[in-house]
């Protein structure tokens, strides 16, 4: 329970982190001028996290977790305290950046250290003190960043810029608890670092990441894209190459994929990774952008989804523990998250009314409970015990690797179909009396916050829907009858974001029927290598015993 207080503090800033931004990216985004850049500082982030996690599973298999959990911390502390001073979104995703150097280590390494002292059968009885951390961070990321984002300065500094200040205490709690009581058996194991298996995992992951982003702007088939898929592709075949010569040696050793659970497993972290943050980053710019919820109230609203994640998944951990079962549990949450996906498609439009999309938020967040600590604890039972660190890290990498994706195109497809969504509302709007009365209406048309609009008309090649896309903050500005067409272009375009989303998950749900449920461990993970080692020395002996005999 000690070494597990200081994992959830190093869990807590992770997870803080993930969700306290995301009430806070579109005020941080009109202050600095770049809405339409956001996917940028996201994706940025997500980029460095998931190439770095691969590389954490395997140095701590060697050297140990403690000085790899330690350095994580202090790396994501210094890219805490550089977001602060960004002053374009540029800066802020190069600080992102560094800063995702960090949070590769943090949940994969606590994730690992959890399997190495817990058997996976009992693991699940720890899993509400893991999921507490989850379900606080959910439940106060998003309050405190909108919180934060909604104060113009707090001591003199920009309430948005202490979003990423707020790490800064947190993590210096997180070095010095887990420095103290961190302190578990390792065996040092000499191998060589696959540097080589690294750089071709970044060369191949992140031109594909680039183009998944910026694809819709510089066009699926341009020269950059196509420079983008190629090296893209040589990356990746390089990186299978380099592997398959490490071996055991490798960041992701390729006999871990002969193993069937793990190799359909990481496929589907993939997918769900990618469904996850497909709702996870619209809902809050539906509440913000369309219903004009500030950061704070949006932050509120989005407590049914964080509340279903926490349910289901404490249920889950307890029948887990109970009966051993735990496949059917992805199954049903797959599922789950399809249905909400397809309820916010087709369901919620910019007039909705709150109750209805918090219903839907509700059942987002049970699937999300029941899917995604299950399929961490399928990968870690279904491998050696010696391979603890690489297996939760590739688990993690996978899920990152599907988020990263997900964030980019899903944002890339919002924001390249928005400008003609509010351009074709805006043709129907202004055909309406009420439209065109209030547009000729001095007392109306003469206000400052309606200026946008009237300019619009004033100017009608300018387009519409473009003048959004660097600062939305102008449509709670609006008249309600002029801001409708803004609001009612942007639900149309979550719709096609919510779609795609809904089509990954249920192809992850398709996938999931068809994983082998292994029987869960009773030993934890540095049982399970002492057993393997003193069963080695006993076969070594009776080796020794036979020739002496002979």
């Amino acid at each position: 329970m000690t070494i597990l207080s200081g994992l959830m503090i190093g869990m807590f800033l992770a997870a803080l982190d993930q969700t306290i931004v995301s009430t806070a990216i579109r005020t941080i985004a009109d202050d600095l001028h770049g809405l339409s850049q956001q996917a940028w500082t996201t994706t940025a982030y997500l980029i460095t996290s998931t190439i770095a996690t691969p590389l954490y599973g395997k140095l701590s298999d060697m050297h140990g977790r403690k000085p790899y959990f330690l350095a994580a911390i202090s790396i994501f502390v210094t890219g805490s305290i550089a977001c602060t001073f960004a002053t374009s979104m540029i800066e802020l995703a190069a600080f992102r950046a560094f800063q995702g150097l960090g949070a590769g280590g943090l949940m994969s390494l606590a994730l690992a250290i959890i399997g190495d002292i817990v058997p996976p059968r009992e693991r699940a009885r720890y899993q509400g003190y893991i999921l507490a951390v989850f379900a606080t961070s959910s439940v106060l990321g998003p309050l405190v960043g909108g919180f934060l984002a909604g104060q113009s300065t707090i001591l003199g500094i920009a309430g948005w810029r202490w979003v990423f200040l707020v790490n800064v205490p947190i993590g210096m709690v997180a070095l010095v608890v887990v420095a103290k009581v961190l302190n578990l058996p390792h065996t040092r194991r000499n191998h060589r670092i696959d540097w080589w298996g690294a750089v071709t995992i970044a060369v191949g992951v992140v031109p594909l990441l680039l183009v998944a982003e910026q694809g819709q702007s510089w066009g699926w088939l341009s020269g950059r894209s196509l420079a983008c898929y190629l090296v893209g592709v040589v990356g990746v075949v390089a990186w299978v190459l380099v592997e398959r010569r490490m071996g055991d040696e490798a960041l992701i050793p390729m006999r871990l994929f002969k193993n069937r659970v793990f190799s359909q497993t990481s496929v589907l972290s993939v997918l769900v990774g990618m469904g996850m943050f497909g709702g996870l980053l619209m809902v809050p710019q539906y509440l913000q952008i369309v219903k004009g919820a500030s950061p704070t109230k949006s932050g509120l609203l989005m407590l049914p989804l964080m509340l279903g994640m926490m349910g289901a998944s404490i249920l889950t951990g307890q029948l887990t523990s109970r009966t051993g079962r735990y496949k059917i549990f992805p199954v049903i949450g797959t599922a789950l998250l399809t249905v909400a996906m397809l309820l916010f498609h087709f369901e919620v439009q910019w007039n909705t009314p709150l109750l209805e999309t918090m219903c839907f938020m509700l059942l987002f967040g049970i699937g999300l409970g029941l899917t995604m600590q299950t399929l961490t604890l399928s990968v870690q039972n279904a491998v050696p015990a010696k391979d603890m660190g690489v297996a939760t890290a590739s688990a993690t990498f996978f899920r990152q690797l599907g988020a990263t994706a997900g964030t980019a195109i899903f944002l890339s497809v919002l924001f390249s179909t928005v400008g003609d969504k509010i351009d074709t509302a805006f043709a129907k709007a202004a055909k309406t009396p009420q439209f065109q009365a209030a547009l000729h209406d001095p007392a109306v048309a003469g206000k400052p916050g309606n200026q946008p609009v009237v300019q619009l008309f004033q100017h009608p090649g300018s387009g519409g829907g473009s003048s959004v896309l660097s600062d939305s903050s102008f449509i709670q500005k609006l008249d309600a009858v002029f801001a409708a067409p803004f609001k009612q272009g942007f639900a149309d375009s979550m719709h096609g974001v919510f779609l795609l989303g809904a089509g990954v998950v249920a192809v992850a749900f398709v996938l999931v029927l068809f994983i082998k449920e292994v029987p869960l461990r009773s030993v934890s993970g540095i049982q399970a290598q002492a057993q393997a080692a003193a069963a080695a020395m006993e076969k070594q002996a009776a080796l020794t015993k036979e020739a002496e005999v002979r």
